[in-house]
């Protein structure tokens, strides 16, 4: 058993803060429809022009065939991480009834004209950080109510409609 003496992955100086979510308008990205979450600290959102550049990147890449998300359900959570400009651009889709699928983009910096696909080639790779999952979190609850629905028009507009705003 190791110690519990290390610090397990966090660092001394880490002190955490809290961030928001915010949900915005639904995208339509060939025949999925995705909801839309903002993640920032609450007194510095997402800045609109990095939220339009966000949604034409997922747009265009589903036009030319780069992105594939089929046609089911999902979220996006654009997230602003730390004060360089950095965002991850997160697309969920619910696939195989109870699975939740993920493509990862990132902006590296205010200087950085548009968001790339975030490649990682390890095994063992990051996934959601502790403010992605606050909304991770809501969005496998109201999966959860959509599967035990009766799964139709009426259900998928329930759905699209249950988001969550608050603190993460």
């Amino acid at each position: 058993m190791s110690s519990l003496a290390t610090a397990h992955g966090v660092d001394e100086a880490y002190r955490h803060v809290e961030k928001h979510a915010r949900p915005a308008s639904s995208l339509g990205l060939g025949d999925a429809v995705l909801k839309w979450y903002d993640v920032a600290p609450p007194d510095d959102p997402v800045a609109a022009e990095v939220r339009s550049l966000a949604r034409r990147a997922l747009d265009d890449a589903v036009q030319v065939g780069e992105l594939q998300l089929g046609d089911g359900l999902g979220f996006v959570i654009l997230h602003r991480c730390g004060d360089a400009g950095f965002h991850f651009l997160l697309a969920g889709t619910w696939r195989n009834d109870n699975e939740l699928w993920e493509t990862v983009w990132a902006k590296h910096d205010d200087a950085d004209p548009g968001f790339h696909p975030w490649v990682v080639e390890d095994g063992h790779r990051p996934t959601f950080c502790v403010w992605e999952l606050g909304v991770v979190a809501h969005e496998r609850l109201a999966w959860t109510e959509y599967l035990a629905s009766q799964r139709d028009a009426a259900a998928r507009r329930v759905y699209l409609g249950d988001v969550f705003e608050g603190p993460v």
